[in-house]
Order: structure tokens, then sequence, then C-alpha cells
């Protein structure tokens, strides 16, 4: 069996939310409306504007668009509610699938386009170890 294999990945008995954010983290957004009422408001009605008015894109595009960010940024919360409103408002498993494909590209462009930092340090040193 490789470590693949046995890795806490594929195990049943294990429960995604031993690694990952708790499922009832939510629970806690309370505390910070408590703790900030009016910025929890102002961010809450930013967010029903940007989702809930209509606009130049449809609700369906802009949740396709949310779960890629939410891939991009991790935020597991995010990519279930927004993966569900999706649903709710008629995206397919297909177009759910290709916005992650879509977010994983982006993430990999990314890791691409800072390569030539590095690629730029090694020729720097190489430059430098060839002057001594």
């Amino acid at each position: 069996m490789t470590d693949f294999e046995t890795s806490h990945f594929l195990r049943k008995e294990t429960q995604m939310s031993e690694y990952f954010y708790p499922l009832d983290g939510r629970k806690h957004y309370k505390d910070l409306e408590e703790a900030q009422k009016d910025m929890f408001q102002a961010f809450k009605n930013f967010n029903n504007e940007i989702f809930e008015k209509e606009s130049a894109l449809s609700r369906k595009v802009k949740e396709l668009i949310a779960i890629g960010v939410a891939h991009t940024t991790q935020c597991p919360y995010c990519i279930e509610g927004h993966v569900r409103a999706a649903k709710k408002a008629g995206a397919s498993n297909q177009e759910i699938a290709e916005a992650v494909f879509v977010a994983a590209a982006l993430r990999a462009g990314g890791a691409f386009a800072h390569s030539t930092i590095a690629m730029g340090v090694v020729k720097e040193v190489d430059k430098l170890q060839k002057e001594k």
C-alpha cells in the first residue's frame, strides 16, 4: 500500500472537519456582529447588493465566478455556500466543475508568472558565482 492510499484523505473514518475548518464555524458570525454591528451590517448590505440585485450578470454567472474565487481564496464556507447558490440558480455540475478548473488554471498561471522572479535570481546568482 502506498503512502497516498493510507493517507487521511482516503480513510473513511476521517471527517473532513478534522482537517478543515469546523463545520459549525459560522456560529461565530454573531460574535463578529456583536463586536462591530455597523461594519457587519455594511458587509451584509454590500454582499446583498452584489448577489441579490438584478444586474448585467445573472445570479448563476455571479455564483460561478464566486466558486472560482472561493477556490482561489480557499474558503471552504464560501465554496459550500456558492456551490449551493449556483445549483439553486440553475448551474450544472459541469459548469461548477469548469469554474473550479478555471480557478486552478489561474493559480497555476500565477506560479508560472512568478517563475520569472526565480529565474532572474538564478541568472543573477550564476553571474555572481562566475565573477568570483
